[in-house]
């Protein structure tokens, strides 16, 4: 063997979709091979799953790419790549599976039980088949895994020596020729299979087989022949076709060899004319074989007395067996003959019978033996087809009542860890604790608790959260606020928990402050403020007191608060809407949509604790069609505030960073009007306030009007990690604003560095490009470079390019530094 005859097969590259077709289309055969090179000591039951579980497994990740230089096409190329990448992985993992397992040596995957499929209560096994079937396994058993696999290549697949060499080392295989020898043993051992049954060495004469047939008494000797029948019967041999000769040891090299042809045997005697039968005596069984293109060999029958002659089967149905019936009948009294078997064939079977001469003519139908080969497609090695037995039900029984044992103490320890005490249950949905020093258990005393009178902020030199009365119906309720207390210090597995980014979700340092306990839309809700968080606790009102079935816990940084940052809180949120707890120095609420500018607000309502009735909120919108605000007005102005989808609600601004004012004239409102749907980008982002600010106009080319720029820059509660946004608007206005460059930790557009640059590409109403670009009032020059060149001084530029253009954009301040586009 060269070499070369060792190289994979120059298949192509093979889809994930191409092998799992291949894998769904022929999925019975590749597990059938599975279950075949499986080590027969796993036990049927787990061979047949784990052949199941191997084939499930064989599905690459990802399309596997094939040779770079594909060499020559061989015969035995022509099959699906898909089914060749497939079948060589399951003959891997079954090679794998029957490795037994060592100390120093790395586990497998498939050489454990599989996790799927897998069978409850029932043992699940192919067909048994008959005694054939029942020598082969036993045959197979006695084989290495590489030995199997040879044989279940050359007999089921039908493949010559040179692939099978290949596919084994392909799979892994270290030594494919010992495995291909072992192959060819089991073959040896098919080749006079009467003698290994009777325990007769191969070409030894059947009893009786010394001398001539007695016949009707003229002494004409038997005509029966230990060579084939007439010559419709025998096997043609071609050129190439690498059969087996006949007798011979030689062995098939050719792809697509299925069972061997038909051998001839000796009748009666070795390899000779059959031999004259004693009274009485019997002649061998003459067998045939069919040849794998249907054209069988025959054997001759056996002379004597009571054995019938040769019979011939075919598998394609083409072939028709024939072959010389043996003399029957021996001389003397008591003797009976009978006839041979030979003559004409059936069709699809291969089976001929025909006559001879004999004492009584009784004429019987020998039934030819199948090849080793042929038996791989049996029933017995099916593992698609089962049978199906229980399981040992005594021992099943006592597992159970293990397993109710189990569960009974299970239930009595959560039991007693529930009891009143040190447990969880007087704690609702807390964990238990952990720690116990005298500062931890003052934080978690709800009389502890501090409570601001109302009368406390009017007097005060600040106003935030530390000067937030105590309100709600439920401020008075210890079990709900030792229960919140719990939760906060020792959330549980069950306990829904959010925070916005940078804020530390940790117990409390002291006593925090209580700011509101009641019921709202269906549920208790306690908010606390420590000085750097607002912390909200929900708890469903129906149910169990302890709330452990759908408490909630959010955290919110809230640090260096101002009358404006500490104006609202969300107390709820439930079917997309939003209700707002304010500050007491709020003294009017109301809803504003930023997508309609001249559309007045319209007043929000509250009750006497300072909640508002329910807003849709846009924080859980899919689409932006409205963006309702919440405008409030105290003492000193009007503020708009925002929900961006955490506790504090954001506030909305206007105008240069060094600047900004609030969003209540209209130039502001019809900016916002068109970059409030660009708000989503900076949603749950710990976000403190929103300033947008036209930093440029433009004159579009072709006199299409004028375009803008607006910079939207969201400041964090945290101060870092701050969203900025650069977006064009368009002379429509009721134009959307279109998203140029955004970044995230960048100072652009912020007190630090209130600069910024950006462009895009635009299509004229004519349908040429251009490529537009503008930077802050700093700005005296722009140069675009890359797929478009141009260059223009002043904060704008307007280049002529193509659909798809890519440029790099550089600026030029007034000092003579350079400034980068916003990326």
């Amino acid at each position: 063997m060269s070499t070369q005859d060792l190289d994979p097969s120059p298949v192509g590259p093979v889809d994930v979709e191409q092998a799992e077709a291949a894998l769904v289309e022929r999925y019975p055969r590749l597990v059938r091979i599975a279950y075949l090179v499986l080590p027969p000591t796993l036990g049927r039951n787990r061979r047949v799953l784990t052949a199941h579980a191997l084939v499930q497994r064989s599905l690459p990740r990802r399309r596997v790419p094939g040779p770079a230089v594909p060499g020559p096409r061989r015969p035995e190329d022509a099959v699906d790549p898909g089914y060749a990448y497939v079948r060589g992985e399951v003959l891997r993992q079954a090679l794998i599976a029957g490795l037994p397992l060592r100390r120093r040596a790395l586990p497998r995957r498939a050489q454990f039980p599989p996790l799927l499929p897998q069978v409850w209560g029932l043992r699940v096994f192919p067909r048994v088949g008959g005694a054939d079937e029942l020598a082969l396994d036993q045959r197979l058993s006695a084989l290495s895994g590489p030995g199997r696999a040879a044989y279940v290549l050359r007999g089921l697949e039908r493949q010559g020596d040179p692939e099978v060499l290949r596919v084994l080392a392909a799979a892994g295989v270290t030594d494919p020729a010992a495995a291909l020898a072992e192959a060819d043993a089991v073959d040896a051992a098919e080749d006079d299979p009467l003698a290994e049954r009777a325990g007769l060495p191969d070409g030894a004469p059947a009893p009786g087989a010394e001398g001539q047939a007695a016949g009707d008494g003229d002494g004409d000797p038997a005509e029966g022949k230990g060579d084939a029948g007439p010559a419709e019967g025998k096997h043609t041999r071609r050129p190439g076709d690498g059969a087996r000769q006949t007798g011979g040891a030689g062995r098939a090299a050719r792809v697509g060899e299925q069972g061997g042809p038909g051998r001839t045997g000796a009748p009666g005697g070795a390899g000779g004319p059959g031999g004259a039968g004693a009274p009485g005596g019997a002649g061998r069984l003459g067998h045939l074989a069919g040849a794998w293109n249907g054209e069988g060999d025959a054997y001759g029958g056996g002379s004597g007395g009571g054995w019938p002659g040769g019979l011939g089967t075919g598998e394609a149905g083409q072939g028709r067996g024939a072959g010389d019936g043996g003399a029957g009948g021996g001389s003397g009294s008591g003797g009976l003959g009978s006839g041979g078997v030979g003559g004409g064939g059936v069709s699809g079977d291969g089976l001929g019978s025909g006559g001879g001469s004999g004492g009584a003519g009784v004429v019987r139908r020998a039934r030819g033996r199948v090849s080793g080969a042929a038996l791989l497609e049996s029933a017995e090695f099916d593992p698609c087809s089962l049978q199906a037995r229980p399981t040992d039900l005594l021992r099943r029984r006592q597992h159970g009542r293990a397993a109710l044992v189990a569960v009974a103490a299970l239930v009595v320890c959560g039991t007693l860890l529930g009891l009143p005490g040190d447990g969880w249950g007087r704690n609702g949905a807390a964990a238990p604790s952990y720690a116990r020093n005298p500062a931890a258990e003052a934080a978690l005393d709800p009389g502890a608790v501090k409570r601001v009178p109302p009368t406390a902020w009017p007097g005060s030199t600040r106003q935030d959260f530390s000067v937030w009365p105590a309100r709600g119906g439920l401020t008075g309720d210890r079990a709900l606020l030792r229960r919140a207390l719990a939760v906060w210090a020792r959330p549980g597995l069950t306990v829904r928990s959010s925070a916005t980014p940078g804020t530390p979700v940790g117990p409390p340092m002291g006593p925090p402050q209580l700011l509101f306990a009641g019921l709202v839309d269906g549920a208790r809700v306690v908010l606390f403020h420590d000085g750097l968080r607002a912390v909200r606790y929900a708890e469903p009102a129906a149910g169990t007191a302890g709330g452990a079935g759908g408490a909630a816990l959010d955290f919110a940084r809230t640090d260096a608060a101002d009358a404006v940052g500490s104006a609202a809180l969300v107390v709820s949120r439930a079917s997309g809407n939003v209700r707002y707890l304010t500050a007491p120095w709020v003294r009017e609420t109301a809803v504003r949509d930023l997508l309609a500018p001249a559309k007045e607000p319209w007043p929000l309502a509250r009750d006497a604790y300072g909640v508002t009735e329910s807003v849709p909120s846009p924080a859980q919108a899919t689409e932006c069609e409205r963006w309702n605000s919440l405008q409030v007005r105290d003492g000193s102005g009007t503020r708009l505030l925002s929900d961006l989808g955490e506790l504090a609600p954001a506030r909305l601004l206007w105008g240069p960073p060094d600047a900004p004012v609030d969003v209540t004239g209209k130039e502001a409102r019809e900016a916002w009007a068109r970059t409030a749907c660009q708000l989503p980008a900076v949603r749950a982002h710990g976000v403190r306030s929103v300033n947008a600010w036209r930093f440029a106009r433009q004159p579009l080319p072709e006199r299409a009007g004028q375009g803008s720029w607006v910079c939207t820059r969201a400041e964090t509660w945290r101060g870092t990690g701050s969203r900025v946004l650069a977006q064009f608007l368009v002379p429509s206005p009721k134009a959307p604003a279109v998203l140029a460059a955004r970044s995230e930790g960048s100072p652009a557009c912020g007190v630090r560095d209130p600069r910024v640059l950006a462009g895009v590409l635009w299509q004229a109403p004519s349908g040429g490009w251009y490529v537009l670009a503008a930077g802050s009032p700093d700005v005296v020059s722009l140069e675009t470079s890359g797929g478009v060149k141009g260059r223009a001084d002043g904060q704008v530029l307007a280049v002529r390019a193509k659909a798809g253009a890519r440029a790099d954009l550089d600026g030029t301040l007034r000092d003579g530094s350079r400034l980068a586009a916003l990326r």
